[in-house]
């Protein structure tokens, strides 16, 4: 009998004992303690370790952008493949999303995202990346990885396993709302619940962090072009100046937060672009600016994407000069506020307080980043965390986005425990539940 089998029947047998339960769980501390040794031991085994990071190296090795991760996606599926994993391909572009289990709900879902960054890697490495400006210095390579390697000894249980779990591969986290896109192919749209995890270059190794309610913000882009007149820089009267007016307008955008948002209303909004005039004397005819605007509630978000729009257009009046915004949503998709789910918060400190511990498990404070699980989590439960890495004898772990990150593989194993604790005792605790109702009604009968 498979041991996921096995606590399922003592389980069961318990609850109608009336045996202590873990708060509003149905499985006691020992058993979820069972469960996530099972899966850590099985997660740090040597063959399984260097299977991951192997699949780790190649990707990284070879980063691809947001929905252009066509070899991602042929690693992947030619891995589930060895596994004899059903999955269904393609999905928003280049998309997998694996099956494990009964093909019956319920439908628990594990997701990873794979797409790399533009930047030029500055780490000097045997497995750097052979893509000239291209590299995965955000983690997707180790989520990948991670994801794999918790569909392995998944599937060693998928026998046991009352339910389905869903292999989410999703490509253009980077600002392309692939998660988005995964989500208007139909292919999620009985899930239950959904869990995602990212790598932290903050945390110690063998510690999580996670809240329930939002924990990052709503975020979208603007571009905006100031046209004026342009001239020579000493006769400025037969000008109309777009670089004064721009200047103007980065000023007051400033003051949106500062003068019309609520204090306790967090909210962000950054002009990171300007591009205007080639010459030293020469005042051009147009502007470029362009930003991003973030906001941890709905409402505040929508006020500040009105606010821009008008800020922009009326002070360029003011200057005389004519203005058009673009939030390009099309390419650039708002992200929603990444909410955590209070139950789900719940099931994840049972499981992973078990798991290491439960000071290992450190309470996240709202951040004004933004992730695309946002979307998944506004569609249905969901459920994301951060995995710490921090080993301060391997030296410095610098934040992503960065030329110079990297990835402490030694963190690859309590993410693959996690990922397949917390679906396995998600499904069980819904089949004790069904149980617990069956029995009532037995009763009553």
């Amino acid at each position: 009998m498979g041991f996921l089998k096995w606590v399922l029947a003592f389980s069961t047998l318990c609850t109608f004992l009336a045996t202590p339960i873990l708060s509003d769980s149905l499985l006691n501390k020992q058993q979820l303690a069972n469960i996530s040794a099972n899966f850590l031991n099985s997660a740090k085994s040597p063959d399984l370790f260097d299977w991951m990071v192997k699949i780790r190296r190649t990707i990284h090795e070879n980063p691809e952008l947001g929905f252009e991760e066509f070899e991602t996606s042929k690693i992947i599926r030619n891995e589930l493949d060895k596994m004899r994993i059903s999955y269904k391909y393609p999905v928003a572009v280049t998309g997998v999303v694996g099956f494990i289990g009964t093909g019956k709900p319920p439908f628990v879902a594990l997701r990873a995202d794979m797409d790399a960054l533009p930047i030029q890697e500055e780490v000097e490495w045997e497995h750097k990346s052979k893509i000239p400006g291209k590299m995965h210095s955000c983690g997707h390579d180790a989520h990948v990885a991670m994801l794999l390697g918790a569909a392995k000894i998944l599937q060693e249980q998928r026998d046991d396993l009352q339910g389905t779990i869903l292999l989410v591969f999703q490509p253009a986290e980077e600002g392309g709302g692939g998660a988005k896109k995964m989500l208007e192919s139909g292919i999620l749209d009985n899930v239950d619940a959904i869990f995602g995890l990212h790598i932290s270059a903050i945390h110690p190794i063998g510690t999580v962090t996670a809240s329930s309610g939002p924990i990052m913000a709503s975020s979208g882009f603007f571009e905006a072009v100031i046209k004026g007149k342009g001239g020579h820089a000493a006769i400025p009267q037969h000008t109309i100046d777009p670089i004064l007016a721009a200047s103007n307008i980065i000023v007051s955008l400033q003051q949106l937060v500062s003068r019309e948002a609520d204090p306790l209303d967090s909210q962000v909004v950054t002009v990171a672009k300007f591009k205007g005039g080639g010459a030293f004397n020469v005042i051009p005819d147009s502007v470029t600016i362009g930003g991003t605007f973030r906001a941890l509630s709905k409402e505040g978000f929508s006020q500040l994407k009105q606010r821009i729009a008008e800020v922009i257009t009326r002070q360029a009046a003011v200057q005389r000069c004519n203005a058009t915004v673009d939030f390009d949503t099309k390419n650039r998709p708002f992200y929603p506020v990444t909410v955590n789910n209070k139950a789900l918060h719940e099931h994840f400190q049972n499981v992973a307080g078990q798991m290491l511990g439960i000071d290992k498990i450190i309470e996240n404070k709202p951040t004004m980043d933004a992730e695309d699980f946002s979307f998944f989590a506004e569609a249905f439960p969901g459920y994301f965390y951060l995995l710490g890495m921090v080993d301060e004898t391997k030296g410095v772990f610098v934040l992503g986005h960065s030329p110079f990150y990297r990835v402490n593989e030694d963190a690859l194993p309590y993410g693959v425990a996690l990922h397949a604790s917390l679906v396995t005792t998600y499904l069980l605790e819904h089949q004790l539940k069904s149980a617990t109702r069956d029995q009532s009604v037995h009763d009553e009968l």
